[in-house]
């Protein structure tokens, strides 16, 4: 069976460059200087110290497997090549909340990017498939959990 595509935007692409970086370089040798020290103190059986780095090792190790998949299986969105005709992955939309009369903006991201804290939501959501393929003017119905939204397409920008 083939593995998913991470859908990536550049931007999403070099920050999960630079965080496997840092901890393949960085935080790999830190842990591995606490384990060494707490070793160091002897009796291994109740050295918390030990236990905790031991943990942090295992928890970077962990982390960078999930990087080195999500890499491996990265599809980049090229930022030219975002349709701005309608709604895609790469795209910032402004739409008009239609029950509030609010206008909202998200950037359209992979679902491994997506962070709705930061306005960015991912293709594979309620809200981002309804918005997928709208032009502007297009009003758009979003089942969610919370019922449905509709949202009128007000503009289409690069992220």
């Amino acid at each position: 069976m083939e593995e998913k595509k991470n859908i990536l935007t550049y931007e999403g692409l070099k920050a999960y460059e630079d965080e496997l970086h840092e901890l393949k370089v960085v935080r790999r040798s830190e842990v591995a200087e606490k384990i060494k020290e707490a070793r160091e103190q002897g009796d291994l059986s109740e050295n918390a110290e030990y236990d905790a780095a031991k943990d942090e090792q295992r928890d970077i190790e962990a982390r960078i497997e999930e990087l080195e998949k999500i890499l491996k299986n990265a599809e980049v969105v090229v930022d030219e090549d975002v349709d701005l005709n309608k709604v895609s992955v790469g795209c910032k939309v402004k739409v008009l909340d239609m029950e509030v009369n609010e206008e909202i903006e998200y950037s359209i991201v992979g679902s491994s990017e997506a962070n709705s804290l930061k306005g960015k939501i991912s293709n594979e959501s309620p809200v981002g498939k309804a918005l997928i393929g709208a032009r502007v003017g297009d009003v758009v119905d979003a089942e969610t959990q919370m019922g449905v939204f509709q949202y009128k397409i007000l503009e289409i920008v690069r992220k």
